[in-house]
């Protein structure tokens, strides 16, 4: 006898991060330095599905997609994301099982991103 589980994604989500931070975060106008117009957000991330969680500098436990980085000013810091949030959804797609590029990417091409993050630590406010 076989059985098929099929497993909401959304449900592991809340089963796993009851405590979900929502956070708007609106990308600002910048120059580069060849002169183009480009969309800033001001955070960088870590992790991935095809990165080696155990080689993080930063010890992380899983194969999420983590804030490495938030520059003081910058959109992100403004919208209240931190150093180490794990980002859980961007812009209602599912950032738990999705490769560093694939979210590099998401991330790149949206003015706005509505991120769900889970913080360690924080579980009500």
């Amino acid at each position: 006898m076989v059985i098929f589980l099929v497993i909401n994604i959304q449900h592991l989500i809340l089963r796993d991060f009851p405590f979900q931070i929502p956070i708007t975060l609106h990308k600002e106008k910048d120059v580069d330095e060849e002169g183009r117009e480009v969309l800033k957000c001001g955070f960088k991330i870590g992790g991935g599905i095809d990165q080696d969680f155990k080689k993080s500098p930063q010890g992380y436990t899983d194969y999420g997609i983590y804030v490495t980085e938030v520059h003081e000013g910058s959109p992100a810091a403004k919208s209240g994301l931190r150093m180490h949030d794990k980002i859980l959804q961007c812009n209602g797609y599912d950032f738990t099982m999705v490769t560093h590029k694939k979210a590099v990417s998401y991330i790149r091409k949206n003015p706005v991103l509505n991120l769900l993050v889970a913080r360690k630590g924080v579980t009500s406010t």
